[in-house]
């Protein structure tokens, strides 16, 4: 077997911090820079080459620099991110991470505490009420 013939190899990549970082550091620059959130009622969609789906309730205009540097394989939100006025009333399901009309990271929605992939203040949310993303965080596999 040739060094590149992985065919038929079932092992399981594991990566250095330094690796992880870096990864995480290049997601963030190939988004770009002042991203925008959305914050959606429902579920996601399978992924995010699928469109949208469910009702925007608020819509977050990121920071040009919208994540930390990343530490032990994660990175975390950086700046605040609010909506100082939600679009509509509903419970919010997941969010999307958008550089145009490009959906680049999506995932589930719920309170601080619960666990989800984005946590708000408060995902019940009100017409005109204001929206705040209280944690988010990117974690690298390998480790």
């Amino acid at each position: 077997m040739r060094p590149t013939d992985f065919t038929g190899w079932q092992m399981a990549f594991q990566f250095s911090t330094v690796l992880r970082n870096a990864a995480l550091d290049a997601m963030e620059v190939a988004v770009g820079a002042s991203p925008v959130l959305t914050l959606r009622d429902g579920p996601a969609p399978a992924d995010c080459g699928q469109a949208d789906s469910g009702t925007v309730l608020a819509t977050v205009a990121l920071p040009s620099d919208w994540l930390a540097a990343a530490a032990t394989g994660s990175k975390q939100l950086l700046g605040v991110w609010q909506d100082l006025s939600a679009d509509a009333a509903g419970t919010a399901g997941h969010f999307r991470i958008h550089q145009g009309s490009v959906c680049h990271i999506q995932g589930d929605v719920t309170a601080t505490g619960g666990g989800g992939a984005m946590t708000l203040d408060n995902p019940v949310l009100a017409l005109g009420q204001a929206v705040t993303v209280t944690a988010f965080s990117l974690t690298a596999g390998g480790a």
